[in-house]
């Protein structure tokens, strides 16, 4: 672990296992309460001190630890494989996107955004000058999940440094490594000591981090149950929740199709399908169905290739474990017991090939909850409006994607759609680093992406001056 800029062992471990072998592969230490008390008087000490930086010097460390992350690229990418399962292909992407996290950071480190009043606006304002700027909260609790080890990690440390907060990271159990990786890019980066502590624990220690009063927020990305239970045991403190979703893409009657599909199957099933935008229900206009439906299926069995997340062809690898697995061929044999259709196979071990549900009876878990796997649902529409209450009828709201060239149904769904992003002719698993990320309802709460995780990590505070009567 990484503690007051020291590395940090512990007597007991937690292994590490890789999901498509099944192999440990590495030991992490094992915290307790006492650890969490250690991270917390680190990031408590060190906020006095890092809350003065400059702006300059804020971005400068920010442009470092993406050199880091440069200069060991190849290393990420074969940890992020290893651990998470993750195809080489996205294990890459994700290390250039976390890059590119620190860069837009190093740029929005230099544009600490406030105010100037209107005083006189109102009478009573007269002879008044007033400004508001944004200043640091204190230290942040950050919990990352499993399946971006590395950039989710980065949305939440990036924007801290860039504020001149301070922040206690928990990496997810099962994927720990990337994040302990990065603890040595940032301590080669020249972070100060205390500025980012990071602590390997069993998600039981993670009430007392969310309960202390020394954390000024808590910046959670990863299950509804776990993120809303963090809320709730917060009191007073700030929130920010990336939960899940059942992602949903609307294929219009003026669709390119040829387009939408290699688009619409990568969104469903790269990596398995373990994302939180993830293709999960797909609308096709009823005079397209059809032929939607054998285009898709014929380019999932050909272009869709599953196996190991090594092999730089693979697009689906494992799931995060084998309980994961089971988990979601039982739902896939409830649907189909419902009376779903089901195309493709349900694997074995940790690995589940795509799957294509089609009939699946409205209201059905299938359709209403997050599979967090390689299934899709597949479904008709005859009104575009039908549709867009279609996506509504859901307890999540993340993203949205829409294929269709009207311009006016495109400004339709972004009034009506209750979600955080929709995109047009684009995916819902469509995400660039600097632009608002999160989601409504059930999804989320709050916002992150560099400039919009910064204003959550910071308060506004007014100076109201009053001019001489000279």
């Amino acid at each position: 672990m990484l503690i007051h800029g020291e590395r940090i062992t512990t007597a007991e471990t937690l292994p590490v296992r890789n999901p498509w072998s099944g192999a440990e592969i590495a030991r992490v230490p094992l915290g307790d309460a006492a650890t969490v008390e250690a991270a917390i008087l680190s990031s408590v000490a060190a906020f006095s001190a890092v809350r003065h930086a400059a702006p300059h010097q804020r971005a400068a460390l920010l442009h470092a630890i993406a050199r880091g992350i440069e200069c060991r690229k190849a290393e990420f990418v074969n940890m992020i494989v290893a651990e998470a399962g993750k195809p080489v292909i996205y294990a890459t992407a994700e290390v250039n996107r976390a890059i590119m996290t620190f860069t837009a950071a190093a740029e929005e480190a230099r544009r600490q955004n406030g105010e100037v009043l209107d005083m006189d606006a109102f009478a009573t304002g007269d002879g008044h000058l007033g400004i508001v700027r944004r200043f640091p909260i204190g230290v942040i609790a950050g919990i990352t999940p499993f399946n971006f080890p590395l950039n989710l990690a980065a949305h939440k440390i990036a924007p801290a440094i860039a504020t001149g907060n301070c922040i206690v990271v928990k990496p997810a159990p099962k994927c720990p490594l990337s994040m302990l990786l990065l603890a040595d890019v940032l301590v080669e980066a020249g972070v100060p000591p205390g500025q980012v502590n990071v602590i390997t624990c069993g998600n039981e220690h993670v009430a007392r981090l969310v309960a202390d009063a020394r954390i000024a927020m808590v910046s959670f990305t990863g299950s509804p149950a776990i993120g809303w239970k963090l809320k709730a045991d917060a009191g007073k403190k700030k929130v920010c929740l990336e939960l899940g979703g059942n992602a949903a893409v609307i294929v219009h009657s003026d669709a390119d199709v040829a387009a939408a599909i290699p688009m619409i199957a990568a969104g469903s099933f790269a990596f398995a399908g373990q994302t939180c935008i993830s293709v999960q229900r797909i609308l096709v206009h009823e005079s397209l169905y059809e032929r939607f439906r054998a285009e898709f299926a014929a380019y999932v069995a050909e272009k869709v290739n599953v196996g190991d997340p090594a092999d730089a062809k693979a697009v689906v690898g494992p799931m995060i474990t084998t309980e994961a697995a089971e988990l979601t061929r039982r739902r896939i044999a409830d649907a189909v017991a419902a009376g779903a259709r089901c195309t493709g196979s349900v694997g074995q071990g940790s690995v589940v090939p795509p799957v294509i549900l089609e009939d699946v009876p409205a209201g059905h878990e299938a359709c209403s909850c997050e599979f967090f796997a390689p299934v899709v649902t597949l479904h008709r529409y005859a009104k575009f409006d039908d549709a867009l209450a279609m996506v509504n009828d859901s307890a999540f709201g993340l993203q949205c994607g829409i294929f269709t060239t009207d311009i006016q149904l495109a400004i339709r769904a972004h009034e009506r759609l209750e979600v955080g992003a929709v995109l047009i002719n684009q995916v819902p698993t469509f995400r660039v680093e600097n632009m608002p990320y999160g989601g409504v309802k059930d999804s989320g709460f709050g916002r992150e992406g560099i400039r919009y995780a910064m204003e959550e990590m910071t308060e506004p505070r007014a100076l109201i001056i009053r001019k001489s009567a000279s």
